[in-house]
């Protein structure tokens, strides 16, 4: 709805003021997206792609701006390349590339990173952030990769069996969990630390030497002076405090 694919059963559309239906062109001149589940012909090569492409778009030297992409994007070894030839991470890549070719004010994203090999995904959404402030540009993201949301969102939308059940920053949305993850290494004790967790009723898991336990952030403390007072001692302790995703599993599972 939000490219005019389809129409809404209600409601409306506008941007930049402007009622999206009836400013239908104009409008889309500052759009672009992006999909991983989008495919661009197959059997051009991806410097045709992006060529064809920008004629859809008022872009001034056009050949200059496409040259500008390949290079940005790191797509000189692929240029010639028809995109039958490309793999899944490739493929993303060049889908990405498109959607900036015409300096979108407004830019639509889904799965940005997937299938993209981890330093091609860190470089991406530091790239996203850049353009964010460079150009001033309005990004929307959908992904199920909630420490990639939480790096690079401003505001989380979650939405559940049709319905949003979220609103709001990364970090309040975070911050609304009240539990912590503390892991400890206890390589001697670790049946009386087990023991201790299920006669306070402390939610916890085994792996190995290492348990694991839910513990509110402000009790903290008094967890450690406790396990202190009944003799279990560690070797190792690392404190996780909620993220995103914590957030989001809570709210599943609420759901």
């Amino acid at each position: 709805m939000l490219l005019g694919v389809l129409a809404p059963t209600k409601g409306e559309i506008t941007y930049f003021g402007k009622n999206f239906f009836l400013h239908r062109e104009e409008v889309l001149e500052d759009i672009n997206f992006s999909s991983t589940y989008t495919n661009l012909p197959w059997n051009i090569t991806v410097k045709e792609n992006l060529t064809f492409i920008s004629y859809l778009y008022s872009i001034k030297n056009r050949k200059k701006r496409v040259a500008e992409i390949i290079e940005t994007f790191k797509l000189e070894e692929l240029q010639n390349k028809p995109m039958s030839d490309l793999s899944a991470g490739q493929l993303t890549r060049v889908n990405i590339a498109k959607s900036f070719l015409n300096y979108p004010k407004i830019l639509l994203l889904d799965e940005p990173t997937a299938s993209l090999d981890i330093d091609i995904a860190d470089y991406i959404r530091k790239f996203l952030l850049k353009q964010k402030d460079k150009w001033n540009t309005s990004i929307i993201i959908t992904s199920h990769n909630m420490a990639e949301v939480e790096e690079i969102s401003d505001r989380v939308i979650i939405i559940n069996a049709g319905k949003v059940v979220a609103n709001d920053t990364p970090e309040n949305l975070a911050k609304s969990i009240q539990m912590s993850h503390i892991k400890l290494l206890i390589k001697e004790g670790l049946k009386k630390a087990i023991e201790y967790c299920i006669k306070k009723n402390i939610s916890h898991i085994i792996s190995n030497r290492y348990i694991t336990v839910d513990i509110a952030e402000k009790n903290i403390g008094d967890f450690l002076k406790d396990l202190a007072e009944h003799e279990i001692s560690y070797e190792e302790i690392s404190i996780d405090k909620p993220t995103l995703e914590d957030y989001f599993f809570q709210v599943i599972e609420k759901k």
